[in-house]
């Protein structure tokens, strides 16, 4: 099937002029003025601005935490995903202490495989690294596609593994090409905190955000920098949140070291005031908390400043009655929040049409730069002919507003429920296929493809 799209506002990361765009079975065949090739299907974009499909390259879709699992399936968070023009997704595999890399992989596979509608990958967290794990990496990287792995300094017991194995698994990931995702916080201390609030009888959710105040995890984040920088392997800050540790990085800056940087866009947007609501907190508890609004222009200014590369979602949604299993202890309450739907409008939103950031900008930090980072453009995250048509068309000007009456993810509240916002997604377009138009989806789970990526960028 061929598709053109005729005079739409195209914006990449680097360019925004108007022009017409033709799609040849999944791929993009030919851009220019007034093309003149004929087409199974004419859009016209007029007033409309053209983007590449978003990348969110943060989320987790039935993950089993806290013996209970996320709310979104691989269906329902592709699908919802596509709806607010996101067309591509990496998922965290979590391996379990004392099994094998493929192990998880395994059973990963089991929940995704024939069930996504957008496009997907995995990166690999690593909670037991060992002499086993380590002859796993390069078949990962090089025969499964998967060339990024995952650590926590934080989660004790359950996730988090020490410096030692840290270290060493930054080794042999840097000799195969890959590249090591972190979640920055002290673990240690947090579990401290936890236990002395609970002793205390401190078990609002309240307490989840003051047992852990920024400096776990701008701690973490320096102890991380320098791992890197002594190893020499490629390495990115997922969901960063405060001032404290984009300084570490800052820092880094210092001796000419690059360190990759993505925060989410609930930082960017919402404060620690809402864990004053009583249990409502409970609706905005994941980790890292929220923080306050002096990180928030801190995190806006990091992405101007090239620091903040990717603004992703942590995406993690649960039922309000999974929510209520911490009750009556904050530390039992799942970790998450749902977002995966609004990010490009939000960050359009309140960031572009708030003159917070370049149209540039938005689509650099929403959908190229997690292309480049994690090895898949100019394939995904651009429009350039012989790239993939992910195509997001965009009424800048529409205004609408959130609500979990609309939503199409899988969980009964909205973190953003009553916000109005101007400009809205209103059809996307996934290799070549119209996926989303006037708000029907118009394509099946099974559609989606899992992407292999390449061996990671050093740079961007």
């Amino acid at each position: 099937m061929s598709l053109i799209i005729k005079n739409g506002n195209i914006v990449t990361a680097t360019d925004n002029y108007i022009a017409d765009i033709f799609i040849e079975a999944e791929t993009i065949v030919a851009i220019g003025k007034n093309l003149a090739m004929k087409a199974d299907k004419v859009i016209d974009a007029t007033g409309k601005l053209i983007f590449p499909g978003g990348i969110d390259p943060h989320v987790h879709l039935s993950m089993p935490f806290m013996g209970t699992y996320s709310s979104d399936t691989y269906e329902t968070g592709t699908r919802a995903a596509l709806y607010g023009g996101t067309t591509m997704l990496i998922d965290f595999i979590l391996q379990k202490q004392g099994n094998s890399l493929h192990d998880a992989l395994a059973e990963w596979q089991s929940r995704s495989n024939d069930n996504c509608v957008g496009d997907y990958s995995f990166h690999m967290a690593v909670t037991d690294f060992n002499e086993n794990t380590r002859k796993e990496i390069k078949d990962f990287i090089e025969r499964e596609g998967i060339t990024s792995f995952k650590t926590f300094m934080a989660y004790k017991g359950a996730l988090m593994i020490d410096d030692r194995q840290m270290v060493g698994l930054m080794e042999e990931v840097k000799k195969h090409g890959g590249l090591i995702n972190v979640h920055a916080t002290n673990g240690d201390m947090i579990d401290y905190l936890v236990q002395k609030n609970k002793e205390e009888g401190n078990l609002a959710p309240l307490y989840h955000y003051l047992s852990q105040p920024e400096v776990t995890e701008a701690e973490a984040s320096e102890r991380f920098v320098d791992m890197i920088n002594y190893t020499g392997c490629p390495g990115y800050i997922v969901h960063l949140t405060c001032e404290g540790a984009l300084n570490a990085v800052r820092n880094a800056t210092k001796r000419n070291q690059k360190v990759f940087v993505e925060t989410c866009i609930q930082y960017l947007l919402l404060d620690a005031s809402l864990y004053e609501k009583n249990f409502e907190g409970a609706k905005w508890v994941m980790s890292p908390p929220l923080r306050e609004k002096k990180d928030q222009a801190t995190l806006w200014a990091g992405i101007n400043q090239g620091l903040v590369n990717v603004v992703a979602t942590d995406h993690c949604p649960f039922m309000w009655e999974q929510k209520l299993m911490g009750k009556d202890d904050f530390s039992k309450i799942p970790n998450g929040h749902p977002a995966v739907e609004n990010r490009m409008e939000l960050l359009y939103s309140e960031g572009v049409a708030k003159n917070k950031i370049t149209l540039n900008k938005y689509v650099e930090v929403a959908c190229t730069n997690p292309a480049k980072i994690f090895g898949m453009f100019p394939r995904k995250g651009t429009i350039a002919i012989g790239s993939d048509a992910d195509i997001v068309i965009f009424d800048p000007n529409e205004k609408h507003t959130i609500s979990v009456n609309t939503h199409h993810m899988n969980v009964d509240y909205s973190g953003y429920e009553g916000w109005e916002l101007t400009g809205k997604v209103k059809t996307v377009i996934l290799r070549g296929t119209i996926a989303i138009d006037n708000n029907e989806c118009l394509i099946d789970k099974g559609f989606g493809k899992f992407i292999k990526r390449n061996k990671v960028a050093q740079t961007i």
